[in-house]
């Protein structure tokens, strides 16, 4: 395949380093389970796909482990922290909208205590936030499918087997599906059942069906209790000079949508 800019070559020689420590991860696990006497299981994820593996290979090669550790490495760690950013980012650069999440938060919960997981439902504004964060950041811009048969839309025929890329950053953008859609308005969230799990096509940040995200209930969860915690324990501004409405909100597209220029916000913890 033509690669005129290197980019094809560059992303497997990463990929090759990271499959390389992975590697090097497993063997050492092992190597320690199979040569220890004294070997303490360890209760994580890697644990028990070495099980799964010593149980019945043709259920998950070693191969098929690595590349799982590795989607899970890729998948799970960057797209909730660049969630995170983004949610922050709209709330600073709106402080009346930071304002009424974090009176929301303070009504519910004592400055001296922590944010907890149950907490959350009791809580829609920031809900809302996050939901509308993820309208307007998905974490990454392009869901891929394959055609199972061949498919016409629209006068278009799809051949069985092509790849299909949804475009999430678009319908989560569209003029026809949202009012003001370049607007950061949570508020359009807090009267409808919209929400993030597949079900609305009008917002797949997740995917959706047999394919979607298997990392949704954990990330949902982490995103919502960061920017609750960070709200709730600190004030933030700007570097000094900076005003809200010049917060550079310039995206960068790669495997995850992140922002151009990192955001760098002062947290002044609450008295």
């Amino acid at each position: 395949a033509i690669d005129p800019q290197g980019i094809r070559r560059t992303a497997k020689s990463s990929y090759g380093k990271l499959l390389d420590i992975i590697d090097g991860i497993i063997r050492q696990r092992s190597q320690e389970r199979n040569t220890s006497n004294t070997y303490l299981r360890k209760n994580d994820f890697l644990e028990t796909l070495l099980d799964l593996n010593q149980q019945n290979e043709s259920v998950l090669s070693y191969m098929g482990m690595k590349h799982l550790i590795l989607d899970l490495l890729v998948g799970g760690t960057e797209t909730s922290s660049v969630t995170v950013e983004w949610a922050m980012a709209e709330l600073i650069r709106n402080p009346e909208k930071k304002s009424k999440a974090r009176d929301e938060i303070m009504e519910i919960i004592p400055q001296n205590e922590m944010v907890q997981e149950s907490d959350i439902s009791n809580l829609p504004y920031l809900r809302s936030v996050i939901k509308e964060t993820f309208r307007l950041h998905p974490p990454a811009p392009f869901l891929v499918r394959q055609a199972e048969s061949d498919t016409e839309i629209n006068g278009y025929m799809v051949p069985k087997s092509a790849d299909i890329l949804v475009n999430v950053w678009g319908i989560g953008r569209d003029p026809s599906l949202w009012s003001d859609p370049t607007s950061f308005v949570p508020e359009r969230f807090m009267d409808t059942e919209i929400d993030v799990k597949g079900q609305h096509f009008e917002l797949l940040p997740f995917g959706s069906g047999r394919r979607i995200c298997p990392g949704l209930p954990l990330a949902d969860r982490m995103v919502h209790l960061m920017v609750a915690a960070l709200l709730h324990k600190f004030e933030w501004k700007l570097e000094e000079g900076i005003k809200p409405e010049e917060l550079d909100m310039t995206e960068n597209f790669e495997a995850t949508i992140n922002k151009a220029v990192p955001l760098k916000a002062i947290a002044v913890l609450k008295p």
